[in-house]
């Protein structure tokens, strides 16, 4: 069975229709890039897996179970958790508050203590304010309040954005990580680096829809197509 089945996912805002009927699949330990211009609608996907935008229609079955127009708590209970893009990391409450809020009754590998080894930074920064972190240190913050979910599935939405390349070398080995403990992971993504490093493949949305899959060292290869597609050499 594949870990992570959407089919004919349709969802948007109060009368206006964004995904036109998604179709995707994704296996566990396995990273899928998703590319696209702007509006394509590809966060609007991410939130919609993750309960934040309705379901007009469709189905989201993840390990069997189906998702699809279930609340964010019980979405996030059955094993997502989203990396949003722009952080939203909680100004006023500390690095320690953020992981304990976030990994309370979860059970799995990734503890607070495993989390702090895999990123010492943090633990560094553990009675620090989250308004207090630089830009990296709060994506990292938000990778990490992911992580203690002990997650089956990771939507990461734009995590490269406005970040060093350095900081981004540290999420390419975090993303890898995340896989060898068998996450599956959806990249929502405009660094093409950063896609091409971590992606085993590489999904392309128009208008609400997937239009191109393909694996990576193919993408890559063949120019013309991600010219068309996205408008860059």
């Amino acid at each position: 069975m594949t870990f992570l089945r959407v089919r004919e996912l349709v969802s948007g805002y109060d009368r206006s229709t964004v995904l036109g009927g998604v179709d995707l699949d994704l296996d566990a330990g396995a990273v899928l890039g998703l590319l696209g211009r702007n509006g394509v609608g590809k966060s609007t996907l991410v939130m919609t897996l993750m309960g934040l935008v309705p379901v007009t229609s469709g189905s989201v079955l993840l390990d069997g179970e189906e998702l699809a127009g279930r609340r964010p708590d019980a979405i996030a209970r059955a094993g997502v958790a989203l990396v949003p893009q722009g952080r939203r990391v909680w100004a006023t409450l500390t690095v320690a508050e953020h992981l304990a809020l976030a990994g309370r009754g979860r059970r799995g590998g990734w503890t607070v203590d495993a989390v702090y080894e895999l990123l010492p930074r943090l633990a560094e920064r553990r009675r620090q304010y989250a308004g207090q972190l630089s830009g990296g240190e709060q994506q990292m913050l938000a990778v990490a309040r992911a992580l203690v979910t002990n997650p089956k599935l990771v939507l990461l939405d734009e995590p490269s954005d406005g970040l060093a390349p350095s900081v981004v070398d540290q999420l390419v080995g975090v993303i890898g990580r995340m896989r060898a403990e068998g996450a599956g992971i959806l990249l929502v993504e405009q660094d093409l680096h950063l896609a091409f490093a971590v992606s085993d493949e590489i999904a392309v949305m128009e208008k609400g829809r997937i239009v191109h899959r393909v694996d990576t060292p193919a993408f890559r290869r063949d120019p013309d197509t991600a010219h068309r597609l996205l408008g860059v050499a």
